[in-house]
């Protein structure tokens, strides 16, 4: 392993240098503009997984975006680590928010990353969390010490729902054979103290539309006589809450898994400083359901939030309009046991049942995913704590973080094996909002870190 360490400690400014290079590709899955720059991305992974020792690799086409696929099998006889991340990225938008460009990577220091941080859309997520395990990898293959069989698959379209994924997944289940998923798409609590997560909420993600007059109309000639699709859609969205930030969908909460009293007091030892977390965000209070504290509202509890709403005129000036059709797009993040499918359903039922005569409501899903726990005292837990420890110095605490990786559920289902959330980024850092970040720290530690996680799961599984 000191061999692995060494070449890794001589090869890292070029490590940055590569990462820098995918990050200028705008890989935005979202926007149809940036289709051939999606699939050069993928191009340019799957150029360097072949540069770093890998074989077999393709570029899998789907009837989105591609996959990039490609392994390294030394013995069929040791146990095989499949390596799951994603090279799309987040719209960069409100672009004006940025201090420099999205795509356009700056290393600058931070309060939290006083050695520097990459400034650039995807730089957390993903781009430089899959490429560390690239580049471990190549360490590894370099000074001929990869312990065990190793699979990437790499897509793009995460940002989107991952729709082909399990279409993919279904198809190839013997090329994705594996005993155990490794992802790093998650945070750890800080710098001084790891962790890894345990468990993801799901996600039901949909967009409504409310819409009044055949046309837009003379807020002077129709004002307080037709109604305003956009007064409305708000009214419909502040009744989904009550004065306790309790959503008031019927069924909502039927299938909630409760959490123990002494499993939440565990969740709340976890290092967490109120005020720093308010002075990050510059707030002065937080907000959430009551009877919950900030880690429990982000982790345990369901949540219904608006993403984006739009309507009428928005433009410079003045334009006294009442618009014929109002916009608004909904996620739903779900805790276990709930369902992504009943979630959409109840809404779009209570949506159109609260929804005044005066209007025509429609509800479109976009995509969604089912919430994951993974337990704790598996030989894939195990490991990736131990290699925590080892690079970082510290034990690293299991947390249940807030975001959605639907996929997790998905490789359990389909390829009935577990994943191992072993990310590295921080919650700090600006994902899928301007100023993304992702600490130099962070991004070294989880090359570093990576190797000793192959090493103990191999002797772990012996």
């Amino acid at each position: 392993m000191q061999k692995v360490q060494a070449y890794i400690n001589k090869n890292k400014q070029r490590f940055l240098d590569e990462l820098i290079e995918i990050l200028k590709i705008p890989s935005i899955s979202a926007d149809p503009d940036y289709k051939d720059d999606v699939f050069k991305t993928a191009d340019y992974t799957a150029e360097k997984l072949k540069a770093a020792g890998a074989e077999n690799v393709e570029i899998c086409q789907t009837a989105g975006y591609p996959i990039v696929y490609g392994d390294k099998l030394i013995d069929p006889a040791l146990p095989t680590v499949l390596v799951y991340g994603h090279y799309d990225v987040q719209p960069p938008d409100p672009l004006e928010l940025w201090t420099t460009g999205p795509f356009e990577p700056v290393i600058k220091p931070t309060k939290v990353h006083p050695d520097g941080a990459i400034f650039a859309r995807g730089s957390a997520d993903d781009k430089g969390q899959f490429y560390m395990h690239v580049k471990a990898f190549e360490a590894m293959i370099a000074e001929d010490a990869l312990p065990c069989n190793v699979k990437f698959m790499i897509e793009g379209e995460e940002e989107v729902g991952s729709d082909n994924l399990g279409v993919f997944c279904q198809a190839n289940k013997e090329k994705l054979a594996c005993d155990m998923v490794m992802i790093s798409d998650t945070s750890i609590i800080a710098n001084d103290c790891p962790s890894i997560s345990v468990g993801l909420r799901g996600l039901s993600y949909l967009e409504v539309e409310v819409t009044g007059p055949n046309r837009d109309l003379h807020s002077g000639v129709y004002g307080g006589a037709v109604a305003n699709p956009i007064n409305i859609l708000c009214k419909m969205i502040a009744s989904m809450h009550d004065e306790n930030n309790h959503i008031t969908i019927p069924e909502f909460y039927d299938d909630v898994a409760e959490v123990t009293k002494a499993e939440r007091k565990a969740m709340n030892e976890a290092p967490f400083d109120i005020h720093a977390y308010k002075d990050d965000l510059d707030i002065f209070q937080v907000r959430g359901e009551k009877g919950y504290t900030t880690l429990e509202r982000t982790s345990i509890r369901p949540t219904l939030d608006v993403n984006g709403i739009w309507g009428g005129y928005i433009g410079e000036g003045a334009k006294t309009v009442l618009p014929s059709k109002a916009f608004a797009k909904i996620s739903m993040r779900l805790v276990p046991n709930q369902s992504s499918d009943k979630i959409t359903e109840i809404f779009t039922k209570h949506f159109k049942k609260i929804a005044p005569k005066s209007v025509k409501v429609q509800v479109r899903p976009h995509h969604g995913g089912e919430p994951a726990v993974t337990p704790t005292d598996t030989v894939e837990y195990k490991a990736a704590a131990k290699a925590m420890k080892t690079t970082f110095g510290k034990e690293p605490i299991p947390q249940r973080g807030g975001g959605s990786i639907p996929i997790v559920a998905l490789f359990e289902e389909v390829l009935g094996v577990k994943s191992v959330l072993m990310g590295f980024g921080l919650d700090s850092d600006g994902l899928h909002s301007p100023n993304e970040h992702y600490g130099l720290f962070n991004y070294y530690k989880g090359i570093e870190t990576i190797p000793y996680f192959f090493q103990y799961y191999a002797e772990m599984k012996q």
